[in-house]
């Protein structure tokens, strides 16, 4: 089969499209013929070598895939080919505490698809059975291809870790983004009231269809100074945050007393620091999010049902330009997905 790998650490230059021995699957997998695949910053850090002792070597990254089933193991019942599906794109053993209550990430065992394993920048991948999910609404397989991994986090960050409810301001730097995207969307079906932040004005105005209520170019603009006159002096509540280093200070700044910061990324450093007399004095909360478990994705994907949630395609490129598609995800051209077609 034909696939992107790479076989050592470095640019895009390292991507390398190549035929490929056609994966093994196990009596509880499948094989899936990979039609959709989209990109996320997962994909970079992977092929730089960021935490590379996790990336299998040669590597195939991808670990938002949709397709059909090709093949199924003997143990599996559920899935026959032919079935439209997308993968969830979280591995875990299914059977810890943390699995069983919800906390899938937190298991010892826990692995993202296309990260920590082989993944779907190829014509076709293995998956466990329990990681294969039914498309909803009809939605084509690029679309449904844009939705497990940024949906899913999105979800996490602002349900389940900072407890999002109904009438705060929550917000959300970098709209462009996949996640910022989704997280535009989510907060709005949990009925917040948004404050979004992108680069360019173009970028803004696709925010604001996405249901932003405000907006703020954040290269031109002080953004802890607007977030405060939007707000009439209140500021955020919660502040979603993807990018660490670059707006750790300014998101600080934007928060209201008691507010909620949530954190996912960090596609601008590691590296910051806290006046902790500021966080005790203002009683700020201070909270990491990593992936979603497998009963959230299920309830993000009811939305799609009806129509309350929709992917967001910024482009799609064929599976030989993986390198262009990554380029443009690095140049931050994209606004929500750019999805590879198989």
């Amino acid at each position: 089969m034909k696939a992107v790998v790479f076989h050592e650490f470095g640019g895009t230059e390292k991507l390398r499209y190549e035929d490929v021995p056609e994966p093994i699957f196990g009596e509880t997998e499948a094989l899936i013929r990979v039609r959709g695949c989209a990109l996320n910053h997962l994909d970079i850090w992977a092929r730089m070598g960021t935490r590379g002792e996790r990336v299998p070597m040669p590597h195939i990254s991808g670990s938002d895939i949709s397709g059909e089933v090709v093949k199924a193991g003997r143990l599996v019942k559920k899935w026959k080919p032919g079935d439209r599906v997308l993968i969830a794109p979280g591995v875990s053993d299914g059977t810890c505490e943390y699995c069983t209550s919800g906390w899938d990430s937190l298991c010892e065992s826990y692995r993202i698809i296309g990260y920590e394993t082989q993944g779907g920048y190829a014509e076709y991948v293995s998956v466990p059975a329990n990681n294969i999910l039914s498309i909803p609404g009809g939605l084509s397989f690029e679309e449904a291809a844009s939705v497990p991994l940024v949906f899913l986090t999105a979800w996490h960050m602002l349900s389940t870790r900072s407890h999002l409810t109904a009438g705060e301001t929550v917000l959300v730097w970098g709209a462009g983004s996949g996640v910022g995207s989704a997280a535009i969307q989510v907060a709005k079906v949990m009925g917040a009231k948004v404050i979004a932040t992108a680069g360019s004005d173009e970028k803004l105005d696709k925010a604001r269809k996405l249901g932003a209520d405000w907006v703020i170019n954040h290269r031109s603009q002080d953004v802890p100074a607007e977030v405060k006159r939007l707000t009439n002096g209140m500021k955020a509540n919660v502040v979603f945050d993807h990018v660490g280093q670059a707006t750790w200070e300014k998101s600080m700044r934007s928060m209201a007393a008691g507010g909620r910061l949530v954190n996912c990324g960090v596609t601008s450093g590691g590296k910051a620091e806290i006046d902790i007399r500021y966080v005790f004095v203002r009683q700020f909360s201070l909270m990491g999010s990593y992936m979603g478990g497998l009963g959230e994705l299920l309830k993000v994907l009811t939305f799609f049902e009806d129509g309350r949630l929709k992917p967001v395609v910024d482009s799609v490129f064929p599976l030989s330009d993986a390198a262009k598609a990554q380029s443009r995800m690095e140049k931050s051209e994209h606004f929500g997905k750019i999805v590879l077609k198989i």
